[in-house]
């Protein structure tokens, strides 16, 4: 496992350590589990962009996302992201 190290400034630190204590966490705990979730986030921020801008298959999207195409479908619509037009739609039938 590697290790990472990074400064932050004063009012991040102060409201990690809130953090910490509501949670009952450890340090390298919360931080571990903070950018899991925040890759997590990313992730998915990034297939939405992807698929909404045309440069990736539906199916394609789920992976980056690390996603089954149904709960992609479901972010998707949550995030109200067009993703089906004609030009695209044999591409990810196909896919599937």
């Amino acid at each position: 496992m590697g290790t990472i190290s990074a400064r932050v400034p004063d009012d991040l630190e102060a409201e990690l350590e809130v953090y910490l204590e509501e949670e009952n966490l450890d340090r390298s705990t919360a931080v571990r589990k903070l950018l899991i979730e925040g890759l997590e986030e990313w992730r998915m921020e990034r297939a939405l962009d992807k698929l909404e801008a045309g440069e990736i298959t539906f199916s394609r999207a789920a992976e980056l996302a690390d996603l089954s195409v149904w709960e992609l479908a479901r972010l998707a619509e949550d995030r109200n992201v067009t993703w089906v037009d004609g030009d695209r739609l044999e591409d990810d039938l196909d896919a599937l």
